[in-house]
């Protein structure tokens, strides 16, 4: 098996997987996949002709954890989701060739993307520059069909280290803590609940709103090393002619968020449709 594996800064991306690629090589390329949606569209092209894989490494994609939540929410157990909540901050590594938002935020957007039944169809972003000349804090808001919302924090300069994702459903809620040991997922049977029963004397508050407070349990997550398992997963997916769930494809889909996601930055929060 001939591959070659792209870990160079995001503005090399294209130029040496596509070199790899007319070579005859599979190509394992580093998040975000490409600078721009042309640059990953035109590699994918080029991998078909020569009947090559590519993977991107969204690493996260092929963890225990993501593949749990991934479990869960296709059996329906948090219900008809109303939002998904992710916070990725630390302080520094400040990257000198893109902003934040390309630095952490693709991990964000390529699980929300493997997990959401459905696409965004509009991204809004936030930020702002205090350092180096690139945003170093961002908030990303991106809005799906049916009331769906997704939020994404990203932060260079946090005093601490989060990897917090909340995922809230009509049924359940659950909570996916990246830097836990054990209990990296919670499930909480909690929710909200309207209702006509009361008195209207009661208020409308009282009449319509009713609590939902149960059991809070956390599923078993299997240890493993996540980058071990990703290439074992690309050997195989050559070796057995496989399409990842990683793919070029999936690569392309948060590159144009990322693109959507800084034009809405560069345009202070402006609804970019996608």
């Amino acid at each position: 098996m001939d591959a070659i594996a792209v870990i160079t800064p995001v503005w090399t991306h294209f130029d040496v997987a596509k070199a790899a690629l007319k070579n005859g090589k599979h190509v394992f390329v580093e998040k975000p996949f490409t600078s721009s949606v042309a640059q990953a569209e035109e590699l994918i092209n080029l991998a078909e002709q020569k009947n090559l894989k590519i993977m991107v490494d969204h690493t996260f994609l092929i963890t225990a954890a993501v593949i749990k939540i991934r479990k869960l929410l296709d059996e329906g157990i948090l219900g008809k989701l109303y939002y998904y909540d992710s916070t990725r901050v630390n302080l520094g590594l400040f990257q000198h060739d893109c902003n934040v938002i390309w630095d952490l935020a693709p991990h964000d957007l390529s699980i929300m993307n493997h997990l959401l039944h459905e696409n965004a169809e509009a991204i809004s972003a936030t930020g702002q520059t205090h350092l180096n000349g690139h945003e170093d804090i961002a908030f990303i808001t991106a809005y799906f069909p049916e009331k769906m919302i997704a939020h994404i924090n990203v932060n260079w300069l946090s005093p601490v280290k989060i990897r917090t994702t909340l995922i809230g459903g009509e049924k359940r809620m659950l909570v996916w803590n990246d830097l836990e040991a054990d209990e990296k997922l919670k499930i909480y049977d909690k929710g909200v609940e309207m209702n006509g029963n009361g008195h209207a004397k009661q208020g409308l508050y009282d009449l319509l709103v009713s609590y939902r407070s149960g059991d809070m349990w956390a599923p078993r997550v299997e240890q493993a090393e996540a980058l071990k398992v990703e290439l074992k997963y690309f050997v195989d997916c050559v070796r057995m002619s496989q399409t990842p769930i990683n793919d070029g494809f999936a690569g392309l889909r948060v590159v144009q968020l990322l693109e959507a996601a800084d034009r809405s930055l560069k345009e202070r929060g402006k609804t970019v449709t996608l």
